[in-house]
């Protein structure tokens, strides 16, 4: 394959046993992704360039934030503000077409300018660039490593939205009876798993009625976490490491 694989983060995600090892994928890629962007990078004028065009998204400016580099952070901010300032303001001062009137269904380029701004991130453009080539990887492992098929195979499954996404994948890296192995594998380990954990939920939930009380709660204690995972990839904030 011309493209780099990555067997190692991939195995090593599928070995931890989780509800969903795509997203855990996702949230190494990420994690690292934040700490790249406010380690030694960021004096890096290729890596300050990029930072001053897209900026970041909401939630990865509040992990930057988390990283505790007051001083890196500072410096990042410096320049991608000088830049967005510095771009508005030839757009402030510069005449619109049509003697500084725009047609209807025209936008105004500074309206256009903040929206592709708003949509940017450095570290989400990061983390997608990396787990395009994972899920890849999960493909090329797939076919060439009966070792992780047979991991893949014993996982506890994905989350609703990571399992379509492998779904879609799928028809792009496989072909013929190896394809229609995989998404009917994939999708028994989906529906088995979904209903494992709506069992844990029910118990769960009759954990709260009285006539329950002195039962034990078996596997259900985490079940809303799990659940959480399951439906919407979310790993509630105490239990992230």
């Amino acid at each position: 394959m011309k493209e780099q694989l990555y067997t190692i983060p991939v195995n090593d995600a599928f070995d931890e046993g989780g509800e969903c090892p795509v997203c855990s994928m996702w949230r190494s890629l990420e994690k690292a992704s934040v700490e790249y962007a406010m380690g030694p990078s960021y004096m890096e004028d290729d890596v300050r360039m990029e930072t001053d065009r897209v900026g970041f998204c909401k939630p990865h400016m509040q992990m930057l934030w988390d990283e505790n580099n007051r001083l890196g952070l500072a410096l990042v901010l410096q320049t991608h503000m000088q830049k967005t300032t510095r771009d508005l303001k030839k757009m402030i001062n510069s005449p619109f077409k049509g003697g500084g009137f725009l047609k209807k269904k025209e936008e105004n380029p500074m309206v256009s300018y903040i929206k592709r701004l708003n949509q940017s991130c450095f570290v989400c453009e990061r983390v997608n660039g990396f787990f395009e080539r994972y899920i890849v990887t999960i493909f090329y492992l797939w076919q060439n490593d009966k070792n992780f098929q047979k991991k893949y195979l014993e996982s506890k499954g994905f989350c609703t939205d990571h399992f379509g996404l492998l779904i879609d994948e799928a028809p792009r890296n496989l072909m013929g009876d190896e394809l229609k192995e995989f998404v009917r594998a994939t999708g028994r380990i989906y529906v088995e798993n979904m209903e494992r954990l709506i069992g844990d939920v029910d118990w769960f939930v009759n954990k709260f009625d009285y006539r329950y009380k002195d039962e034990p709660w078996k596997n259900s204690r985490d079940a809303v976490q799990r659940a959480m995972i399951k439906t919407n990839g979310i790993l509630p904030e105490q239990d992230k490491k």
